[in-house]
């Protein structure tokens, strides 16, 4: 064979490839692919309880990775086609049967073969676990409906899972766990998981590593120090990355936005560092409203439960009017624009009589005036409502009894400590009508008590249920659900019906303007609750107990106003504190610092979490390129002092980086001819490196000065870069293969 050929073989094939494709694996693929469906699984367990939706997860995916693995051991000599084939059709079977047995056993042949009240049953567990997605609050409890749709869901990525990972497909194996296990903190806006974010950097490395073993163009070996340094770094540059990466602002989070759900668990949101806009309204209105997502009704001594009634067209409107014709009412619009709020229900001020700019997927619930979707978010839209200001006189209100509370026949009843009911008792005394019994318990909260986002937790009562209630009359301080729930159990002892509101307070005053109407930006620390009471002829009528924050509701005498404001119903944003009584919210939280909403200032979005989070994508992934760049200019300054051992290894690595061929049988002259015949790199320089390594490799030692090799190292890896493809040469900066192959060498003065 003639030198020429040899070189066109030593082309051809790599002598530091394989030579051939490793045997396809039989356990392997689906223990990597069972471990990748339980890093998958793992963030769902903060959005809904552990049970038994976890263990028919985790059946799911043994099963399949105990079929995967059968199959392709007795299938092991069959054609690749018909192996995988059978693989996934099993596996198919085999997960159908499981959740099926776990599910609906009772309804099936054998409890696996599925009959008609099998589907039946899917059908409506499908449904009822919709409806505790849409309108339920995280974490959702287990239950059997999520724990048919888990099943089947994750039963489906466990497949797709096996089947990529066995057919080497890392990237999208890792591209399907990561996009997975990151949809609850996608879907609740949640905070960043960083242990999870370093098992699946740690899941992908593996992945990476198992698939590029099997391909016959790797390396027969690797650098398992640089490799692992890689990947060090990268996962020490996720756990920088992560916390700052704009989600939500909890330990692990600052956050860009804010997930409501029907709950009273709104502690975690308002205890976010760094609040954010949320919404702007812009409103005829001389002052802007609350803003109401939804209501809560039901209380079973433990918790609100919010109402559930039906849903209607947009076009059937809001229902019939609560105000009797005499009380004097004033028409207005609000525009809302949501921003970063996801939720499924969107903010609207009360009551709301008419909407506009809503997508038919947005529904009416008449018995509290708000508008629900079942499978739309709020965040983006952009809409218009109608609504009134109910403006009863002093003496209207004075003169109606509030409602009796509604008692359900079915329910058990709750039983409340006795000091919710005396206290209430002993701070109306002296009142003679329901409106002055709930304005003395009103004035009561505010002026007794203190506002406070810590006290609940560090005193252990941070909830709505009855004894949580009783120790924050102990204690006498805590935050907006306190206040809610406590004034609302106060009044339904006192005989009235009484619900909470979950909403937004009106927010701040801004130098924008929509036309003639101001804008008012609402941000995520304003998030809000407070209470209202049925007033026959008047409608539900809020009140505000919690201490230095909102606007305490005050009705004014008919010979002072001619009709009276509701002070209520109609609050306004105030720049500052004040002694006087005001239609504002006084924002004085001790926590507040000097955002925008208590200051009336305009908010400004705070690039600092983009910048970051852009900065530590970055840095990601240049690690490699940084790693390969600190290499050179180390053997750079050795071969400036004569080192001919770094010049050549600086070269070869350029010759691995760009996919230049090469091989550890030629010697250095060799390679110098190739590359001056192939590359076309100067062959004056290339004889200056040559001959530097030939003699360190052959000469005796000299007494001479070294001489300086980097220009001419330079002169040649820059033509071997000029001699590639501009897209070469990116992969090679970015990626340099260097890095993950073995330090062979050419002669052993060169280790």
């Amino acid at each position: 064979m003639s030198r020429a050929e040899r070189q066109a073989e030593r082309g051809s094939r790599l002598s530091w490839h394989r030579e051939h494709e490793l045997p396809v694996g039989t356990v392997l693929p689906s223990v990597l692919a069972a471990a990748a469906g339980l890093v998958a699984m793992w963030p769902f367990t903060s959005v809904i309880e552990p049970g038994s939706w976890s263990f028919a997860v985790l059946a799911v995916i043994v099963v399949t990775a105990l079929t995967g693995m059968t199959c392709r051991t007795l299938m092991r000599g069959r054609p690749a086609w018909a192996r995988d084939l059978v693989t996934i059709a099993v596996q198919i079977l085999v997960v159908m049967g499981t959740v099926i047995l776990l599910v609906a056993g009772d309804t099936a042949v054998f409890g696996v073969v599925p009959t008609e009240a099998t589907f039946y049953t899917f059908q409506a567990l499908a449904a009822a676990a919709w409806e505790e997605i849409a309108f339920g609050s995280a974490p959702l409890a287990a239950s059997p409906g999520l724990r048919a749709v888990m099943g089947l869901g994750f039963g489906v990525v466990a497949i797709l899972l096996d089947q990529l990972v066995a057919q080497r497909g890392a990237i999208l194996a890792s591209l399907l766990t990561a996009v997975v296990g990151s949809l609850p903190m996608i879907a609740t806006l949640g905070g960043v998981n960083v242990v999870w974010f370093v098992l699946l950097g740690i899941l992908i490395l593996v992945l990476l590593r198992y698939t590029a073993a099997q391909n016959p163009d790797s390396p027969r070996r690797t650098s398992l120090a640089v490799a692992a340094g890689v990947g060090v770094a990268a996962l020490a540059a996720t756990v920088i990355v992560a916390p700052v990466l704009p989600v939500s602002a909890t330990l692990t989070g600052t956050g860009t936005g804010v997930t409501v759900d029907a709950s009273l668990r709104l502690g975690d949101d308002l205890r976010q560092p760094n609040p954010v806009e949320v919404l702007t309204l812009a409103t005829t209105a001389d002052t802007a409203p609350y803003l109401r997502l939804t209501t809560l009704s039901s209380f079973d001594g433990r918790v609100w439960e919010p109402d559930r009634g039906d849903l209607q067209a947009q076009s059937e409107g809001f229902g019939p009017d609560e105000w009797a014709d005499d009380i004097e009412t004033t028409d207005q619009n609000t525009s809302i624009r949501v921003i970063r709020m996801s939720s499924s229900w969107l903010p609207v001020p009360y009551p709301a009589t008419g909407v506009q700019g809503l997508s038919a997927a947005w529904r009416v619930s008449p018995e509290n005036r708000t508008l629900a979707s079942r499978n739309g978010d709020a965040v983006g839209n952009d809409y218009t409502v109608r609504s009134l200001e109910v403006s009863p006189t002093l003496e209207q209100i004075r003169a109606l009894p509030a409602a009796s509370p509604i008692v359900d026949p079915d329910a058990e009843p709750v039983d409340l400590p006795d000091v919710i009911g005396e206290t209430a008792a002993e701070v109306t005394a002296d009142a003679t009508n329901d409106y002055d019994r709930l304005v003395a318990l009103q004035s009561w909260f505010r002026s007794q008590f203190a506002y406070s986002l810590e006290t609940p937790v560090d005193e252990g009562f941070d909830g709505t249920g009855a004894d949580a209630v009783a120790e924050f009359l102990e204690v006498r301080s805590g935050y907006c659900i306190h206040f809610a729930g406590a004034f609302a159990l106060m009044a339904e002892s006192l005989d009235m019906e009484v619900r909470i509101v979950v909403g937004y307070l009106p927010g701040a005053l801004t130098e924008t303007t929509r036309g003639d109407e101001a804008v008012y930006s609402v941000s995520s620390d304003q998030l809000h609750s407070w209470p209202e009471v049925l007033f026959p002829g008047v409608g539900w009528v809020p009140f505000e107990p919690t201490a230095s924050l909102g606007v305490p509701t005050a009705f004014s005498a008919a010979a002072t106003t001619g009709g009276g404001t509701g002070g209520a119903a109609t609050p306004a944003p105030t720049a500052a504190p004040s002694t006087e009584q005001t239609s504002g919210p006084e924002l004085e939280r001790e926590d507040a610092g000097d955002n925008a909403g208590a200051t009336g200032e305009r908010r400004q979005l705070d690039p600092t979490p983009v910048v970051l989070t852009t900065l530590g994508v970055l840095v990601v992934l240049l690690i490699p390129a940084f790693a390969r760049l600190a290499l050179r200019f180390a053997r750079r300054g050795r071969a400036r002092d004569g080192d001919a051992g770094a010049a050549w290894a600086e070269l070869r690595a350029t010759m691995q980086d760009l996919r230049v061929p090469l091989s550890d049988a030629e010697t250095p002259r060799m390679r110098g001819d190739d590359l001056v015949r192939d590359s076309g790199v100067n062959a004056d320089a290339v004889r200056v490196l040559v001959a530097a390594v030939e003699q360190a490799s052959y000469a005796r030692p000299s007494a001479s000065a070294a001489r300086d090799l980097d220009a001419a190292l330079i002169d040649v890896t820059a033509q071997l870069r000029r001699s590639v493809d501009r897209w070469t040469r990116v992969h090679a900066f970015l990626l340099p293969r260097s890095l993950f192959v073995s330090r062979r060498t050419d002669v052993p003065l060169l280790v």
